[in-house]
């Protein structure tokens, strides 16, 4: 297959080993090329812009902006691009939430190297990609109510405060690692306080830990 024909692909993660052991899986096929890597946020929005491409590959945790940030720009600006999520979080915490601010897969970093072919070769098909773990996950609770909807609520950044602080993290700690200020995080996490009708961190961590949004 001509480099014309094969499935174009940017990889965006932060992690130089994650990036060049990407490349060795694919660099192993005839129908795949890499054309662009970043390794954060900014970059991959750059390149996303000046190159011809079919799949973006992007990672949730990245130094300068959240991956779903990063998705629902890319998508507003190049909707005609897949995006295949690429993460370290289980797919219970952010593939539903991924998926719904227009995700076309989300795999978990310790997928397989045939997983991963198998994901983007669907996803530049034109469907999109699901675990077989994430799709017995909603066929389980397609028809259960469940007490732990109101993480659903709560928007990306909120969320990423609340798995934090339940993760033992301070509102200082939490701004340092986001590089936001230590006043909008106290912001986000009054916001989601008050969403999810909890009074403080205790109650929060419990939620979080009740509902497996935390290890």
């Amino acid at each position: 297959m001509t480099v014309s024909a094969a499935i174009k692909l940017i990889i965006v993660d932060d992690h130089a080993v994650v990036r060049e052991g990407l490349k060795q899986i694919i660099g192993s096929t005839e129908d795949i090329c890499i054309v662009g890597e970043a390794e954060n946020g900014l970059d991959a929005i750059r390149l996303s812009r000046q190159l011809d491409y079919q799949i973006m590959m992007l990672d949730i945790s990245l130094p300068d902006k959240n991956g779903i940030e990063i998705l629902k720009q890319i998508k507003k600006e190049s909707p005609q691009v897949s995006v295949l999520m690429f993460s370290i979080h289980r797919e219970d915490q952010y593939a539903i939430r991924a998926h719904k601010s227009g995700a076309s897969g989300y795999l978990n970093k310790q997928a397989s190297a045939t997983e991963i072919l198998q994901a983007i070769r669907q996803i530049a098909s034109g469907l999109k990609y699901i675990s077989p773990e994430l799709a017995q996950e909603l066929a389980n609770n397609l028809n259960q109510e469940h007490e732990g909807e109101l993480h659903k609520t709560l928007s990306d950044r909120e969320y990423q405060t609340l798995t934090m602080i339940a993760s033992g993290k301070t509102v200082s700690d939490i701004a340092k690692e986001l590089s936001l200020s230590v006043k909008t995080i106290s912001e986000y996490r009054a916001r989601l306080l008050l969403k999810m009708k909890l009074r403080h961190n205790a109650e929060l961590t419990h939620y979080a830990i009740k509902n497996q949004l935390v290890e």
